[in-house]
């Protein structure tokens, strides 16, 4: 069901009279999309976005550890989390996750870019692999953010993997800003709203 109301506030019914000093959760849509360059403050935004709801955040990773580099990228990650968070990973199939997920949960995940990455380093159907991750945040019981990589701001790849990668990247990040109800441009750890509102 979609969020349509753009904040509760969490009252103390013991001191009602204290109304106005009540901290207000806003309430996160069905599907945030958050998109940025390298380095440009996507996941803190996407994480903080997540955090300002009431309700219990999730992580699920995309990543594969395969090189010291990636370990550290993770770790650097893996410290911003508190206890609070719930971790799963799910490098190719997110379905079996977002399906036991709860309402009063909202998952992040985080990116699409390296599950992108894993499906074509697995030489996997690109499109069955797309409609499968599209229909399984679309089931999510629980609100959705999912941060991808902007690719098509640089020059063109030299070689043809690379090119087909950003063009594979390209299509997906099209697909997920059709199905969000809320896309967010990250520059500079600056959001610019693309579609939607901020909650």
């Amino acid at each position: 069901m979609k969020h349509t109301l753009p904040c509760t506030i969490d009252i103390d019914t013991h001191n009602a009279d204290d109304w106005f000093t009540a901290k207000v959760y806003k309430m996160l849509p069905k599907l945030s999309f958050v998109l940025g360059g390298a380095a440009s403050g996507k996941s803190v935004w996407a994480e903080n976005l997540l955090l300002s709801s009431r309700l219990a955040p999730v992580y699920i990773a995309t990543s594969r550890i395969f090189d010291d580099e990636v370990k550290m990228r993770v770790e650097v990650h893996k410290s911003r989390r508190s206890d609070n968070w719930l971790n799963f990973e799910a490098d190719l199939n997110l379905s079996p996750t977002l399906s036991l997920l709860e309402s009063d949960q909202a998952v992040l995940v985080d990116c699409a870019t390296m599950w992108l990455t894993n499906q074509m380093i697995d030489e996997r159907d690109l499109d069955a692999a797309q409609s499968d991750l599209l229909t399984a945040l679309a089931g999510s019981p629980a609100p959705v953010v999912i941060v991808s990589n902007e690719v098509g701001h640089g020059i063109v790849p030299d070689n043809t993997l690379a090119r087909k990668f950003r063009e594979a990247q390209g299509r997906l990040n099209i697909a997920l800003a059709a199905q969000a109800d809320t896309a967010v441009m990250i520059t500079a750890g600056l959001p610019s709203v693309l579609k939607g509102r901020l909650p």
